[in-house]
């Protein structure tokens, strides 16, 4: 079994979430999020031109079976008790308002039809008890019916290891951190364009390693278009479609020079920025032209670590973004966003940094101006350090596949001749693409999620 197999077998599991960590936690004991030793990162490196290869099959997935079950009416409680020893609690109010019959879910398109406004969201129950078949049955004090799946009910529990459990398999928050002892994950394009395990294992990996690199592409424009037609369709921009990153006169934007880019992520001035980004190498450059990658998560939790003052100031000051100029149609865009976005838990979920497009309007008390600019320059030269770039060089026909809320990419100056102009086609999607055709690959592939 090659490196990427034993990587992505846990994460094809029916229980996602749980195998995922474990083997998380495994290869790395720095806590919930892995940290960037390279002997974790073996896991999931890839070398040469080896591609990420096929999943192995679904382990037999183990069934949950009731054992008992009654109405807590004091607390309004349903409490089951399963027939591995566990008892989960569902609320009354939870339990009608998700009731599966016909007449409250639309269950073709899986939606509710019991409207709000019809919810007693203080009822009782009349009746609860096992079916024959494994299943809750309640009745309410309407004698309305309701009756749910033990699998469905389990997945839901309420208690905290559930819910994170649930959540981590909706949505894949476990990251793998890295630093520059990465070996970017390398996949076949046809075999991805063609083979849905070879498209999941891609998709895994960008969503946990944050880059993959695939291979094999024609040395032409549309294969961007055709790779996100994989999934569902780009993500429109002022920019088009589709964008050539080529040397242009009077250039609108910085990457359509032969100069330098610093380390960035695209779109900061959108207000929702595009979440992947697809470039493609048609035409290299005579000289230079290396593209360069650092992982702004990792970056981020460093930050944390040695100057936790800076972190907060980056995490809590608004910062404004502009971007001006023509293109699919003429634009000026203007965004507010703090540089490193937190969730609710406090995890780095989206870093909005491009030096080119900060504006020179920076809507802070004065008092507050010098400590940002301290706390953006300690960021800056974290990623800049080289134990943290991963520096690579594309050529003809190589696809790279990124995370662009969490990657800041930049690509060093290069010479070209007239008769040898570097030439890169780009396109974005949004996560919500992205995750969608993950979801459904896992469920086509592996039958049971």
């Amino acid at each position: 079994m090659n490196t990427f197999s034993r990587f992505a077998r846990p994460a094809l599991q029916r229980s996602t979430s749980v195998m995922a960590c474990q083997a998380l936690r495994a290869c790395c004991r720095t806590g919930k999020t892995a940290g960037p030793r390279s002997s974790c990162l073996t896991s999931v490196q890839l070398r040469g031109h080896q591609t990420m290869g096929s999943a192995s099959a679904s382990l037999p997935l183990t069934r949950h079976s009731v054992r008992h079950v009654r109405a807590l009416d004091e607390e309004r409680l349903m409490e089951v008790e399963w027939e591995d020893g566990g008892q989960s609690l569902y609320p009354f109010t939870w339990l009608r308002d998700n009731c599966q019959c016909p007449m409250c879910t639309l269950e073709s398109a899986q939606a509710r039809k019991l409207l709000m406004a019809d919810l007693d969201i203080h009822t009782g129950v009349d009746v609860v008890e096992v079916t024959n078949d494994n299943k809750v049955s309640i009745v309410w004090p309407d004698q309305h019916t309701s009756v749910f799946d033990a699998e469905w009910l389990k997945k839901r529990c309420f208690s905290p290891a559930a819910r994170q459990a649930m959540q981590e398999e909706l949505f894949l928050n476990e990251r793998y951190y890295w630093d520059s002892k990465l070996r970017i994950p390398t996949a076949d394009y046809q075999e991805v364009l063609h083979d849905d395990q070879a498209a999941l294992a891609w998709l895994l990996a960008l969503r946990r390693v944050g880059i993959v690199y695939l291979k094999g592409a024609p040395a032409e424009q549309g294969q961007v278009a055709r790779l996100a037609e994989r999934i569902g369709y780009l993500r429109l921009t002022f920019y088009g479609h589709t964008w050539q990153v080529q040397d242009k006169y009077m250039a609108n934007n910085v990457a359509y020079t032969s100069g330098r880019l610093s380390l960035h992520t695209d779109y900061p001035a959108l207000h929702f920025a595009p979440g992947v980004q697809f470039l493609h190498c048609i035409t290299q450059a005579v000289e230079g032209g290396e593209s360069e990658v650092v992982d702004g998560f990792h970056m981020a939790k460093q930050l944390q670590r040695e100057d936790p003052e800076a972190f907060r100031t980056l995490t809590s000051l608004p910062v404004d973004f502009t971007d001006t100029g023509t293109d699919y149609c003429d634009f000026m865009l203007q965004s507010k966003k703090c540089i490193i976005d937190l969730d609710p838990e406090g995890r780095v979920v989206r870093i909005n940094y491009n030096n080119a497009t900060r504006n020179s309007v920076l809507d802070l008390p004065l008092h507050q101006v010098q400590p940002f600019y301290r706390a953006l320059k300690t960021y800056v030269n974290i990623m800049n350090r080289p134990e943290n770039v991963v520096t690579y060089s594309m050529q003809p026909g190589d696809l790279v596949t990124f995370d662009n809320w969490r990657l800041l990419h930049g690509r060093r100056s290069y010479v070209s001749r007239l008769d040898r102009l570097r030439h890169l086609e780009g396109a974005y999607l949004d996560w919500d693409e992205v995750m969608s055709r993950l979801r459904i690959l896992r469920s086509s592939v592996n039958g049971n999620v």
